[in-house]
Order: structure tokens, then sequence, then C-alpha cells
């Protein structure tokens, strides 16, 4: 019985030990585990608290899922703030005393920490202005997918091959970032195609736009149209302008299928794509024909000196 209390004993001398004087306050072990015990109830609510606002409170509102994630990230940040304040009063650290620990962070921000909080302050702008918004195609840089999840120092892109990239928000900030979704989610494409220079435009204009109506992916409103762009060197340039809305993340299956088309039609009719030629002029004149042995014999001699 003696030893079990000599053991508390020991334990409250540990958790009683001064580890650090700030200010007139005196930070021990039992405030730090105290602080941490807070701190971790303090996640997990704020935590529960942003999907009840995002899946249940703003889901009957009808907002979209950008906004809706949007408000609910943004709620989580202020109350994180104003938990952690109320946590460090509460273990009864006086927040005046944090003033040399305050610039101390905000030295180590100016300089080992300076992409954590450009990336951070960016994702705030994110969140706020909203170039970009969950759901959105987007391309930036040589990456191309759709926003999955906005975070405080990234977003998460996932790419046609399941692939999610994580990009630092300070890229959609500082660098051109096209947007497919941002005003509408109609997406006119381009398919361009080349004929022979015997071949009917007319004709061409015909098929293209019957190619355009017989894919049930291509919108009747706004129409297709087709535009002749062009002599080219050895074609007549058409191109077929299509609208769409709902392939706009898997472009390439509509450009595979309008192309398929385009071609099995072009044949039906016996219209030619043709390829690059060229056209070779030899001027009048005296031409020196040397055989093959005298050829070789010249290479012999040279090599020989």
């Amino acid at each position: 019985m003696e030893s079990i209390k000599q053991i508390f004993q020991w334990l409250r001398t540990l958790f009683e030990y001064p580890l650090i004087n700030l200010g007139d306050t005196t930070i021990t072990l039992r405030t730090l585990t105290f602080l941490l015990v807070l701190l971790v109830l303090l996640f997990f609510i704020v935590g529960r608290l942003q999907r009840w606002i995002d899946e249940r409170l703003l889901a009957k509102t009808g907002l979209e899922v950008g906004v809706r994630k949007a408000v609910a990230t943004i709620t989580r940040y202020v109350a994180l703030f104003i938990g952690v304040l109320i946590a460090l009063q509460t273990v009864g650290i006086n927040l005046t005393t944090l003033n040399v620990l305050a610039g101390a962070i905000g030295i180590g921000l100016g300089f080992g920490l300076q992409n954590v909080a450009n990336n951070f302050i960016s994702g705030l702008i994110i969140l706020f202005e909203r170039p970009i918004k969950i759901g959105d195609r987007v391309e930036v840089g040589d990456i191309d997918g759709e926003v999955i999840e906005i975070g405080s120092r990234s977003t998460t892109v996932l790419t046609n091959d399941s692939i999610a990239i994580i990009v630092p928000n300070s890229k959609f900030i500082t660098e051109n970032i096209i947007n497919w979704k941002y005003t509408d989610s109609k997406i006119r494409f381009k398919i361009p195609v080349g004929v022979a220079y015997d071949t009917d435009v007319r004709l061409v204009e015909k098929l293209l736009l019957e190619v355009a109506k017989d894919n049930k992916d291509v919108l009747n409103n706004p129409e297709p149209t087709v535009r002749f762009e062009g002599f080219g060197e050895s074609s007549l340039n058409f191109i077929l302008l299509v609208w769409n809305k709902n392939l706009i993340n898997r472009r390439g299956r509509l450009m595979s299928d309008i192309n398929f088309a385009i071609f099995d039609k072009l044949k039906q009719h016996d219209i030619e794509i043709p390829f690059p030629q060229r056209d070779l002029h030899i001027r009048s004149g005296p031409i020196d024909i040397k055989s093959g042995s005298s050829i070789a014999e010249a290479f012999s001699h040279k090599s020989l000196r």
C-alpha cells in the first residue's frame, strides 16, 4: 500500500514539474497534458461539426457541392481558431505571454515556412473567391483532371486514369488555369478534317453535320456547325464544331467517336483524306550519270588518300 502511495506521489511530482515559464505562467507536464486532451476533443468536435454543416444543414438548402464544402471548411477554420484560444485560456496560459512566441513563429513563417504560409493563404483565397470548385474540370500545367477536394494547403485533382494528384494551392493563384466548368457545363469541341482538292465542299459540309447529328452525345442546342478553314498544302481544311456537356471529363472519347464516324462517312462517299505530297521539278540541262562501279571507285580512291 505504501509503494502505491509513493508511485502516485512520484507521478504527481512529475506532472507538477515546471517545464517552462511564460511570463507569470508556469507550464508543467499536467498543463501540457490537459491542453493536449482539449485539442484532441476540439479537433474531433470541429470535424463532426464540419461534416454536419456540409452533409446535413446545407444539403437541405440545395446549394451546389462546392459552395457547401467552402462554407463548411471556413466554419471549421474559424471554430478551430476560437477553440484554440479558449483551450489556452482554460489551462491557464495567458495569451499576452505568447507575444514572444508569436514573433518567433512569424520569423519562421518569413523564412522556413514561406511555401506553407503561401499555400494556406492561397487556399483561403480559393475558398472565398472560388476560381475553382469541387467538381470542376481543370488544367494546370500538364495536369488535367477533376477537382475532388480543396484543402487548406493543397487541392486534389483526379485524372481520367484514376490517379489523384496533390497540387499546391499557390499554383491555382499564380499560374494560368483552364477551368472547363467555370461559367457553363456546355463545352464546344473542334474536330479538324482535311479532304482532297477535287472534293465537293458542300457535300463535305453535309456529311460532317450528319455525323454530328447521329452522335447521341452532341447537343442540338447549340447546333453543330462546319467551318471551311482554308486551303492547305495538300488538303481543303474544315472544322466540325459540336457542343457537349456530359463528357467534359472524357473529352477524348467524344473526339474518338466522331473521328471514327467521319472516317467511315467519307469512305462511304469515296472522299479522299489526303496526305502531304511534294512535286519534284528537275531543270533541263546535262546530267552526268555514273555507274555504280564508278561511284565505288571514287569512294575507294578518297579513302586511300
